[in-house]
């Protein structure tokens, strides 16, 4: 009887040793694989991650590329100057043809103008100090009222307008009330070329005459100096204000 009993209690011993060690198992498999779906789950988005990172790097990539192709397409595009239609307008009429195109691209963005100044023929220009007889010129000082994006798209027109201009100063401020809208103070500075049948050069200035007993003449006789050819003027505007400085 004590053998069994031996026996028995070593079974039962071993019974309990099995069962721990079943639970035992169970419970790291139950903390385990959670584990592991974690692991597998963080693996499995870090890929999509990475993919994806790579797809927006390309992505700007080729957006960097657009941008720089659209900028050497811009530098690369002529700027004319605006030529009235009729001949022989003052600057106040050759310039608003020019900037009924400019009210056009303010209009086709939506922007609304709350005051307007024209100042013909301002006398800091470069155009108006060396080229006022083959140039229309008018600084327009504008205050706009515009959203964000509408502002932009509008800069972006003007810069690709064809006609030559120059946008002098830009002031933006957001409005109290509405942060998304833009208070803008605007100044551009149009340009229109004149009738070039009505362009008149204006002649150099001859240096003086010298005594005609200094150099053993008679007075009344003729000059013997040649003066100076007039530089040869194009029918296109001729010498721009920069070669003319």
């Amino acid at each position: 009887m004590d053998k069994y009993s031996i026996y028995l209690k070593k079974f039962k011993i071993a019974l309990g040793i099995v069962f721990a060690a079943l639970f035992l198992f169970i419970f790291l498999i139950t903390k385990t694989v959670p584990e592991a779906q974690k692991i597998s789950q963080i693996q499995n988005d870090y890929a999509a991650k990475t993919s994806s990172l790579a797809d927006s790097e390309r992505k700007l990539q080729d957006l960097k590329d657009a941008a720089k192709r659209r900028e050497a397409e811009n530098e690369s595009i002529a700027k004319v100057f605006f030529k009235p239609i009729n001949e022989g307008l003052d600057t106040e009429a050759a310039i608003s043809d020019e900037f009924g195109e400019i009210l056009q691209l303010i209009r086709e963005n939506k922007i609304k103008t709350r005051s307007v100044k024209y100042d013909y023929d301002p006398q800091d220009d470069n155009f108006v100090k060396n080229a006022a007889n083959r140039y229309h010129v008018c600084r327009v000082t504008a205050e706009m009222i515009a959203s964000y994006s509408s502002f932009a798209n509008f800069l972006r027109d003007l810069y690709k307008h064809e006609h030559f201009l120059e946008i002098s100063k830009i002031e933006i401020a957001p409005y109290l009330k509405n942060k998304r809208i833009l208070l803008i103070n605007l100044q551009i500075k149009l340009y229109a070329q004149k009738d070039p049948s009505s362009v008149v050069d204006t002649p150099a200035v001859q240096p003086a005459a010298p005594d005609a007993s200094a150099n053993g003449q008679e007075a009344g006789a003729p000059n013997a100096a040649t003066p100076p050819a007039p530089t040869p003027v194009s029918q296109e505007g001729g010498v721009s204000p920069e070669a003319a400085q």
